[in-house]
């Protein structure tokens, strides 16, 4: 049972901490869909 929380807690923080990483690195949805080289047809 305390191996079964431990690795709870260990996808956690991993997946914390890659949210944050990835923000960090550019890589949020937001970033990754604007630009100058994206296409808005009216």
């Amino acid at each position: 049972m305390k191996t079964m929380w431990l690795a709870f807690l260990a996808i956690g923080v991993i997946s914390v901490a890659a949210y944050f990483v990835l923000q960090n690195a550019g890589f949020s949805a937001e970033e990754t869909h604007a630009g100058e080289n994206v296409r808005l047809d009216p």
